[in-house]
Parts: C-alpha cells; sequence; structure tokens
C-alpha cells in the first residue's frame, strides 16, 4: 500500500501556527498530516477533531509504549478520534503491540479503525548511538528488520523506519506492511537532528510506502510549492 500524499509533519509549538500553515492550502486539497507528542499534549482532541473536520487525514504519532494494559486502555481512547494511522514503538514488545490493536478496535466500535505502526529505530538514531546506549549489538538494519518481522507477527500494519531500510523490510515482511519513513529532506536541505535521511525520490526508489515531511515544507518560504515539488518527486 502506497500513500501518494507526503504527509506532512505538524510540528509547530499552538494551534495558532498550525492553523496558519493550513489556512495557505486551497480549502478544497485534502492533505495528510502528521500531528505528534507536541502538538497534542498542547492543543489535545479538539485539535485533532478540528483538523479532521477540515478534510484532511491524520496520523497521530504518539508513540504508545507501556505495559499491555495502559497501551490497551490507551489506544481504546485514541480510536474514538478517527485518525488513519497511530505508532507505537516496537521495543515495547509482541504483547504490547497486540494490545494495543485490540485497543484501537475496541474504541473504534465499528467506525474507521486507524491502522498501526511500529516505531522501529528512530531516524535520529546512529549505529554507534545503538551500540552504546541501548547495547544492541546486531547492525542497525538488523535491529530495524528484527522488529519489524515482531511487529507483523503481532498485528501490526506496517513499521516507521528509516528509507534506507524500507526495501529490506519489504522483502523480510510483506509487500502490503507498510513502511513509513520520516527523515525526508531535499536535495541540498539541512538534515538537522536526522542521521539517515532521503530525499522523496530516493524513498520512492527504495520502496517506501509513506513519506513524512517536516521542515522542508513547513519552514519553507513558499509551503505550498514546496509540497507540491515533493508531491511530484515522490510520484514520479
Amino acid at each position: 500500500m502506497k500513500i501518494n500524499r507526503p504527509i506532512i509533519a505538524l510540528d509547530f509549538p499552538d494551534r495558532e501556527h498550525a492553523v496558519r500553515f493550513l489556512d495557505r492550502f486551497p480549502q478544497d486539497e485534502h492533505l495528510f498530516v502528521k500531528i505528534g507528542m507536541e502538538m497534542y499534549y498542547g492543543e489535545g482532541q479538539d485539535f485533532v477533531r478540528e483538523v479532521i473536520a477540515r478534510g484532511h487525514d491524520v496520523f497521530l504519532d504518539l508513540k504508545l509504549h507501556d505495559i499491555p494494559h495502559t497501551v490497551h486502555a490507551a489506544a481504546r481512547v485514541l480510536g474514538k478520534l478517527g485518525v488513519q494511522l497511530t505508532t507505537v514503538h516496537a521495543a515495547g514488545g509482541q504483547e504490547m503491540m497486540a494490545a494495543a490493536k485490540e485497543g484501537l478496535l475496541d474504541g473504534a466500535a465499528g467506525q474507521r479503525i486507524p491502522q498501526v505502526l511500529a516505531i522501529t529505530q528512530l531516524t535520529s538514531t546512529s549505529e554507534e548511538q545503538m551500540h552504546r546506549e541501548q547495547l544492541i549489538q546486531a547492525s542497525l538494519q538488523e535491529s530495524v528488520l528484527n522488529y519489524a518481522r515482531v511487529a507483523q507477527q503481532a498485528g501490526m500494519d506496517g513499521v516507521v523506519c528509516s528509507a534506507h531500510e524500507a526495501a529490506a523490510i519489504a522483502a523480510a515482511t510483506a509487500p502490503d506492511f507498510m513502511r513509513v519513513t520520516p527523515g525526508i529532506r531535499l536535495a541540498g536541505g539541512a538534515v538537522g537532528d536526522q542521521k539517515r535521511v532521503m530525499t522523496p525520490d530516493q524513498a520512492a526508489a527504495n520502496q517506501s510506502s509513506a513519506i513524512v515531511v517536516g521542515r522542508a515544507i513547513t519552514q519553507a518560504d513558499d509551503p505550498v510549492a514546496a509540497y507540491r515539488l515533493v508531491k511530484k518527486l515522490w510520484e514520479e
């Protein structure tokens, strides 16, 4: 499954800045946006509902990671919101991931059920960091592939990974197992705090299912033009 629209990360400090950004696009253009922890903790469920009411699809990226019972309860709440995608940490284990899926099903109660993605290794994590801080001695790609396999066994719809690992994950799991890749930059763009980045066209060639783009669009002088360029590169 490929999501043809680039997912725009609404990494803004508050609702006012996010709405001002969304208002720059034509009213009839239905975007796919990511609401992460900063926006959700600051503005809450009302903001999620407002964005959906505007006609946009929402990837609610909260990266749940706790004991299975707690994650099930949290996912049940999120299942009521009508978002398209949400996330858990694969490091929480197979039982926790399965509990998240069950919670989303319970919360949706027959309405649209969010697809759930497992976070593998963050795109800000280098292999050296992983070895030193997580004491994982496998290669970074081996760690990501292992998380992807466990996530698939737990019933996840896909994973969040860097585009560098997308093709290997497709081969290790299934073509319809989603590979959602942040860390997308335009050629010559600043890398920032990301370690493993690619351009939109490189991500497409490496079998990403969807790309998440933040600063390359949201901090551009002309965000709409930047979005169009990213979308063109991604689609072609």
